[in-house]
């Protein structure tokens, strides 16, 4: 166990210093290594070199017997197979037995979006002449018109806004950074919520704080905070919709892309790695482009 324990924790270093991976991955990918380990465990193997094809599709078997999704399992092997690359390179072992196992491709699903119109309604739910209200509507502009994660919005500081040139310098996996444009309304609400309403938060807390959005207490705010906050701002609409921070970002790139925004700039925009990240929203431009088809040409459809 001692030894397992060791190759985890050099494998965690390898992961925080020369991946610079984010404390989100690290924690995941310690999660599913623990779940391994304590399967190696119980079937009495003391070494990853003793680790073979048996014992891995042992251990999928007992992945799928817990009921788990298709793309869980996927993820937790993926884990894996970057542990085994790891200590082949350390030549802890010869060959990573993960490479030679083959996954099912789990079916991606198709993201959720926001209509314009409900857009508007969660804009109109919110009351600007009072604190609350201005970081709420300066919150939505910016996770709506930016595409941001709700973990770079909750990281926002004020020194990452740059008004002169419409910008803002987020901070994504990986520690990577990119400078994503915000258009008039997020200007608008974001000057209107710093000049006052966040002033105002500011003075409960008495604290000196760089962070964006505050909380009502006048602190930094959490991710959970503000998925609660876009749950009230659909509970004072007539939306019968669940919003989440996410879906507001699967609706960022929807719009822009049935828009006529490329897919390259998109992926830009929200900082995805891989150009089949961003492709998951091609479902949603294709559908338009058939509804724009089937309207607009004269040969689309017959006459009744």
């Amino acid at each position: 166990m001692d030894n397992f324990l060791h190759h985890q924790k050099t494998f965690t270093e390898y992961l925080q210093i020369e991946k610079n991976a984010s404390s989100y991955t690290v924690t995941y990918y310690n999660q599913d290594l623990n779940e391994f380990l304590f399967f190696l465990q119980q079937e009495g193997v003391n070494s990853f070199t003793e680790v073979n094809q048996d014992i891995i599709r042992l251990y999928l078997t007992t992945l799928y017997n817990k009921n788990l999704s298709r793309r869980s399992v996927s993820r937790k092997i993926s884990s894996l197979r970057t542990f085994f690359n790891f200590l082949e390179r350390e030549e802890v072992i010869v060959t990573n037995v993960l490479n030679q196992i083959t996954l099912p491709k789990a079916q991606k699903s198709i993201p959720e979006f926001l209509y314009v119109e409900e857009i508007e309604k969660l804009f109109e739910s919110n009351d600007t002449s009072h604190p609350i209200g201005q970081r709420d509507q300066a919150l939505l502009e910016v996770l709506y018109g930016t595409g941001i994660r709700v973990s770079e919005c909750q990281s926002l500081t004020i020194k990452d806004i740059d008004f002169s040139i419409g910008t803002i310098l987020v901070k994504g996996k990986g520690r990577k950074e990119r400078y994503v444009p915000f258009g008039s309304f997020a200007e608008k609400a974001l000057r209107v919520y710093i000049h006052d309403g966040r002033k105002q938060l500011l003075d409960k807390s008495g604290e000196n704080t760089e962070h964006l959005f505050l909380n009502a207490r006048g602190k930094p705010i959490t991710t959970r905070g503000i998925r609660v906050i876009l749950k009230k701002m659909v509970e004072n609409t007539a939306l019968t919709v669940n919003v989440h921070p996410h879906k507001l970002r699967h609706t960022f790139a929807t719009h822009l892309l049935n828009e006529g925004a490329d897919m390259r700039t998109v992926q830009e925009l929200l900082g995805h790695e891989s150009l089949s990240s961003t492709q998951i929203y091609t479902h949603v431009t294709k559908d338009h482009l058939r509804n724009v088809y089937l309207k607009s040409h004269p040969r689309a459809k017959g006459k009744e």
